[in-house]
């Protein structure tokens, strides 16, 4: 009878789900070390994060992490203002000094991975930007990230190393900063302006370069290594994702994602 086929229909759909959930291929679909994990992290991690949760939960429903993306400092006045989280994942240091100031951190805060800056300016190029020299000259429109985001942080940190180097004069950091015409409070938002030809040029994180822009790099004796640092929030236990972004796999994803390798 109908009824008797779409009962076993039914059945059948429902076992099948049941067991892709259990298969070896996919290990992670009953695992429960991230359940009710709310991960804050610096927006320049969006990519590399969610693939962490993809490799954990392919394939299963409801997702075990969630993700809260933003800059750094904006993240660490949402926790300090009483905001729920596990982690928080910050692109520098500071950040997670001033949380752990205001006792919304516990522990030590770790390094787990690390970034480099880049130069990117629109595909059309159309001030003909061809190297970092080329920054200072008059009329240009910058877009870098403010001043109290890691990003913007390391973006004059670098500037200061390049004013250093004969190269580049002692005036370059000065000259470069005066054709910024916007700071952003993430660096995402750098790319998105570039990438819609709003600025001749911006500085960015490696990690975040596209394919709508063009990439010119920064040497590593000029370059201003950011380091990435995460801890667990007070009254959490947050081990299970913090021990994982450690883990050789874990590092593994970040690589694959553009990050520089951490060895503990």
């Amino acid at each position: 009878m109908p009824w008797r086929i779409t009962l076993v229909f039914l059945i059948g759909f429902s076992l099948a789900i049941v067991a892709a959930c259990g298969d070896d291929d996919a290990p992670s679909c009953n695992g429960d070390s991230f359940v009710g994990f709310t991960v804050f992290a610096a927006s320049s991690l969006t990519e590399a994060f969610e693939a962490i949760e993809e490799h954990h939960y392919s394939g299963c429903s409801p997702a075990r992490l969630s993700y809260n993306f933003a800059g750094s400092q904006a993240l660490r006045t949402q926790l300090e203002q009483g905001a729920s989280a596990s982690v928080f994942a910050s692109a520098n240091a500071r950040q997670l000094d001033l949380a752990r100031e205001s006792g919304v951190v516990k522990g030590t805060p770790v390094v787990f991975a690390r970034n480099r800056l880049v130069v990117i300016v629109p595909t059309r190029n159309k001030a003909g930007i061809e190297d970092l020299q080329d920054l200072a000259n008059d009329g240009l429109k910058i877009i870098v990230a403010g001043e109290d985001v890691p990003a913007g942080e390391y973006t004059r940190q670098f500037l200061e190393n390049a004013s250093s180097d004969p190269a580049f004069g002692a005036d370059y950091g000065e000259d470069v900063l005066a054709n910024v015409v916007s700071e952003e409070t993430n660096v995402r938002q750098v790319v998105a302006r570039v990438e819609l030809d709003e600025a001749d040029a911006g500085i960015v994180y490696a990690t975040d370069v596209t394919d709508a822009v063009t990439m010119i790099e920064i040497p590593d004796e000029l370059n201003e290594i950011a380091e990435y640092f995460v801890a667990a929030i007070n009254g959490t236990d947050s081990s299970g994702f913090i021990d994982f972004v450690l883990s050789d796999e874990g590092q593994s994803i970040l690589e694959d994602h553009g990050f520089m390798r951490v060895d503990q």
